[in-house]
C-alpha cells in the first residue's frame, strides 16, 4: 500500500499503523519538522519524509503523487485542511484514493470549525469526565488516548474504503470526528444514562460496573478484583481462606453475586487488607498461577523487562547507535513479521517517490452474504465466538459496515453482559435487553449452540467453510480442543482469517494469564501514568483496553481482507494497550526534551460539578482572547485569569466565546450531556435509535468512520439469544426441519 501522510497529532496514530502494516508511507511536511527525539521517532520512524518550503509546494507535491497513492491521510482543524480543496479542483485524480480526513469535530455540524487537542476532545467526548477524584477536576486518560483513538479510526476508515474499492472500483472520502471517536469508546459512559438514567462519575479509579480497582500492596500497587465468572470469586476466596484472612466473606450469603455487589464496600475492604500485606510482584505471580485476574501496576520503563513482551518480540528497534526500542503493535502483521526494526524518518526527493505506476491487486474472495448491503464489507461473513467487550466491539464495527455476523452463543454459557448486574444497567432488564449487550451487539444474528455437546461442536466446525472471518476471545488452547485451531480451520477454509484475542497472546510465559481491562492497563504501563506525587495511580474506570484491542483487531482483519489472504491474527490485548503508551517508552531511554510552553487545563465553571477544558494555547493568544471577552489579565499565567472568570460563567457559552478567539475549549461532557445536550453530536446524528423487541426504541452509539460512497448503517437491534438459530442453520448448512428438531431434543441448540 502507498500512503501519503499529511497528519497532525490528530492523525499521527493512523499513519503509524500503516507503517506497522508494511505500507510505504511518505510524509509530506514543511521544512524544519523534527526527525529526532522521542516524539518524532515514535510517530514517524519508518516513513520517508518529503520536506517542502511552503504550503503551495505542499499542494504541488500532493497533486504530483495522488494518482499513484492508495491512501491519503490528513488531519487538523477543518479550516486548515488542504486536500479537500485539491480533491474538489481535480476529482478525477482522486477517484481511486481512500481519502481520509480527521478533524476535531467533523466536517458538518455547528461546531465543525472548533479547535481541539486531546484534553479538549476527551472532554467533549465524555472520557475526561470519568477520570479523577470526586469533587476535583476531571482528568483525561494519560498519553493522549483521544487523539490516538481518532488516528486509529482513520486507519480503519482507510482500510474499509480499500476493501470497498475491490467491489466498486472507486475510492471515496472518509471523515472521522475525533469527538465521536472518543464518545464511541466510553463503555458505559453514555449507555448508563440511556438505559439506567444514571451518570457514572469520578470514582478515584474504582470501577462502577465491575468489582475491580487498584489496590495498595506492601511495596507498590495491584489492579484486580473478583468480577466475571463465579470462579473468579470462588478461587480468590479460597486463597484468602487458606491464609486465614477471609474475615466473614466465607459466610454463605456472600456466594450470591447480587449480595456481593450490594455489599461491595465491605468486600473491597477485606480484600484490600489481604492485598496490602503482600508485595505486588509475588502477589501477581501467585494470582496468575491460580488463574485470577490480577496484575502489578508496572511503570512504562519496566515494560522492557516484561518477560511476556520480550518472548513475543513486541518491541520495535530504531536504527542507530543508541539501540532504542519503541512499543510495537498489538499483533504481528503478515507483511511486517517480528522482530521489527525501522529507520528514523528518511529524507526523500519528490522525483524518488513512486516513479512507477500504482500496482493493481485482484479482488479478494468473498462468501455469499445472507443480506446484501451497500456497505464497505458487503459480502463478508463473520463467525463471532466472542463475549464481554473486546471481541463484540470488533464484530460490532465489522457489522456496522455491512459484514454479516453469525454470533454463536449458548444458554449454558451466556455472555456476562447479558446477566451481570452491573452490565444490565436497568434493574429490570433480562438477558436479552440489558443495556451493555444491546449497545455492542446490534446488527448481529444469534445462533444458540451448546458447545458442551459433540453435536454443537460439529455444527460449529461445519460453519467454518461458510465464513470469511472467525473472531474468538477464548483462553489459548480452547479452539484446539474443538479441532478449530488455525491449521484445522485452514484445512476446511484455506482463505479464512482467524482473529484470536487472548489477553496476553497465544504463546509466551504469561499466555494463560486471566485478564480484564484493568489488569491489562496495569501491565501495559498506562495505569502507572495516572499516578502523581500526591496520589496513587488509579484505574481508568472504563474498558479502554478492551476497545483499543478491538480497534487493533479490526485493523488487522481489514488488512488481511484487503490483501485477499487468510491468516491468523494473534492479537495480544496487553500489546495493544502498551502500543498506546505513545512516546513514553522512548522518553525513558532518551534525554528529557524541553517542556511545552503551553499546557491544557480543566477549570470549574458555574453550576454543580460543571467544568471547562481549555487546550494548550500560547499565552499571548489566550491573553488576547480574554481581552476580547473583557476579562482583565492580571496573573503571570493567563490560565489563572481564565479560571477566575470561568468560575462564574456557563461552560457552553464561555467555550463558544473562546473558540471564536482561536482558543480550543469545550465543556466537559458526562454521559447525559452527550446524549441529550451536545449540539454537535445531535446535529451529526451520533445516537441513532433502534427499535428493540423488548427494550423498545433505544439510542445506541453511532458509527465513527463515515464513508461517502459505502456508508455503514444500523440495520437491526441486538438479537435475542438464539433468535436466528433455525433460520441460519437451514440457510448455511442446509439442515432440514427434522434435523433441527432432533438437535433441539438433544440439547445441541440451547
Amino acid at each position: 500500500m502507498r500512503v501519503l501522510d499529511l497528519t497532525d497529532p490528530l492523525g499521527h496514530q493512523g499513519a503509524r499503523l500503516f507503517v506497522g502494516l508494511g505500507a510505504d508511507v511518505v510524509r509530506i511536511a514543511l521544512d524544519g519538522e523534527p526527525t529526532t527525539g522521542a516524539e518524532a521517532l515514535h510517530w514517524h520512524a519508518g516513513k520517508r519524509l518529503l520536506s517542502v518550503p511552503d504550503l503551495d509546494q505542499l499542494d504541488a507535491a500532493v497533486e504530483a503523487l495522488v494518482e499513484r497513492a492508495d491512501v491519503v491521510l490528513e488531519s487538523g482543524p477543518r479550516a486548515g485542511l488542504r486536500t479537500l480543496g485539491l480533491r474538489e479542483a481535480h476529482p478525477e485524480a482522486w477517484a481511486h484514493v481512500a481519502h481520509v480526513v480527521v478533524t476535531p469535530f467533523g466536517l458538518t455540524g455547528p461546531r465543525r470549525d472548533w479547535l481541539g487537542d486531546d484534553t479538549v476532545l476527551t472532554a467533549a467526548g465524555g472520557m475526561a469526565w470519568l477520570g479523577g477524584d470526586p469533587g476535583h477536576a476531571p482528568e483525561p486518560p494519560p498519553r493522549e488516548q483521544g487523539v490516538q483513538l481518532a488516528g486509529t479510526h482513520a486507519a480503519i476508515g482507510a482500510l474499509l474504503a480499500l476493501n470497498a474499492r475491490h467491489r466498486t472500483g472507486a475510492g471515496q472520502l472518509v471523515e472521522v470526528s475525533a469527538q465521536e471517536a472518543v464518545a464511541a469508546t466510553l463503555e458505559t459512559g453514555a449507555i448508563a444514562w440511556i438505559h439506567g438514567t444514571t451518570v457514572p462519575g469520578r470514582s478515584s479509579g474504582v470501577y462502577g460496573h465491575v468489582a475491580h480497582r487498584v489496590f495498595r500492596a506492601a511495596d507498590g500497587y495491584l489492579a484486580g478484583g473478583y468480577s466475571g465468572s463465579p470462579r473468579m470469586w470462588d478461587d480468590l476466596l479460597a486463597w484468602m481462606v487458606e491464609e486465614g484472612e477471609a474475615d466473614d466473606l466465607a459466610d454463605e450469603r456472600w456466594k450470591d453475586v447480587d449480595v456481593r455487589w450490594a455489599g461491595r464496600p465491605h468486600v473491597d475492604e477485606v480484600v484490600a487488607r489481604f492485598v496490602a500485606r503482600r508485595p505486588a510482584g509475588p502477589f501477581a505471580d501467585e494470582a496468575r498461577r491460580r488463574g485470577l485476574p490480577w496484575a502489578e501496576v508496572a511503570s512504562g520503563a519496566a515494560l522492557l523487562e516484561n518477560p511476556q513482551l520480550q518472548a513475543r518480540q513486541f518491541f520495535v528497534g530504531i536504527e542507530g547507535p543508541e539501540g532504542l526500542q519503541d512499543v510495537g503493535l498489538g499483533w504481528e502483521p503478515s507483511a511486517a513479521p517480528r522482530p521489527v526494526t525501522v529507520a528514523p524518518p528518511r529524507p526523500v526527493e519528490l522525483s524518488q517517490v513512486w516513479a512507477e505506476a500504482r500496482p493493481l491487486t485482484p479482488p479478494p474472495p468473498r462468501r455469499r452474504p445472507r443480506v446484501a448491503r451497500e456497505a464497505a464489507l458487503d459480502g463478508v461473513r463473520v463467525l463471532d465466538l466472542t463475549w464481554v467487550l473486546a471481541g463484540p466491539y470488533v464484530t460490532k464495527t465489522l457489522a456496522d459496515h455491512g459484514a454479516e455476523i453469525v454470533k454463536v452463543e449458548s444458554f449454558h454459557r451466556k455472555d456476562p453482559t447479558r446477566f451481570a448486574p452491573g452490565m444490565r444497567l436497568r434493574p429490570e432488564a433480562g438477558i436479552d435487553d440489558g443495556g451493555y449487550f444491546v449497545n455492542f451487539n446490534r446488527n448481529k444474528h444469534s445462533v444458540a449452540l451448546n458447545l458442551r455437546t459433540d453435536e454443537g461442536q460439529d455444527l460449529l466446525r461445519r460453519l467454518v467453510p461458510q465464513v470469511d472471518v472467525v473472531v474468538e476471545n477464548f483462553s489459548p488452547g480452547v479452539l484446539s480442543k474443538w479441532g478449530l485451531d488455525y491449521p484445522s480451520l485452514r484445512e476446511q477454509n484455506p482463505d479464512v482469517v482467524l482473529v484470536s484475542m487472548a489477553g496476553t497472546g497465544q504463546d509466551g510465559p504469561w499466555r494463560d494469564a486471566v485478564t480484564f481491562a484493568d489488569t491489562l492497563a496495569a501491565m501495559s504501563g498506562l495505569t502507572a501514568e495516572t499516578g502523581r506525587s500526591d496520589r496513587a495511580p488509579q484505574g481508568l474506570t472504563f474498558g479502554l483496553g478492551d476497545m483499543v484491542a478491538a480497534n487493533s483487531a479490526v485493523v488487522a482483519t481489514l488488512d488481511l481482507l484487503n490483501r485477499g489472504t487468510g491468516g491468523h491474527v494473534d492479537l495480544s490485548q496487553l500489546e495493544a494497550m502498551a502500543s498506546h503508551l505513545g512516546s513514553a517508552l522512548l522518553q525513558s531511554q532518551l534525554p528529557p526534551e524541553p517542556a511545552p510552553l503551553a499546557v491544557p487545563r480543566i477549570v470549574p465553571t458555574a453550576g454543580d460539578d460543571r467544568w471547562l477544558a481549555v487546550g494548550a494555547v500560547a499565552p499571548d493568544v489566550l491573553r488576547a482572547a480574554l481581552g476580547g471577552l473583557g476579562v482583565a489579565t492580571e496573573a503571570a499565567d493567563p490560565l489563572d485569569d481564565l479560571e477566575r472568570h470561568a468560575a462564574e460563567a456557563d461552560a457552553d457559552e464561555l467555550s463558544g466565546a473562546l473558540q471564536q478567539h482561536g482558543v480550543p475549549a469545550h465543556p466537559v461532557r458526562d454521559g447525559r450531556d452527550l446524549v441529550e445536550l451536545d449540539a454537535q453530536l445531535a446535529a451529526r446524528g451520533f445516537y441513532p435509535v433502534l427499535e428493540h423487541p423488548l427494550a423498545g426504541p433505544v439510542p445506541v452509539e453511532g458509527i465513527v468512520a463515515r464513508l461517502s460512497g459505502t456508508p455503514g448503517d444500523l440495520w437491526e437491534p441486538a438479537p435475542l439469544l438464539g433468535q436466528h438459530t433455525d433460520d441460519l442453520l437451514t440457510e448455511l448448512l442446509g439442515l432440514t426441519p427434522e434435523e433441527l428438531a432432533h438437535l433441539h431434543e438433544q440439547g445441541a441448540l440451547s
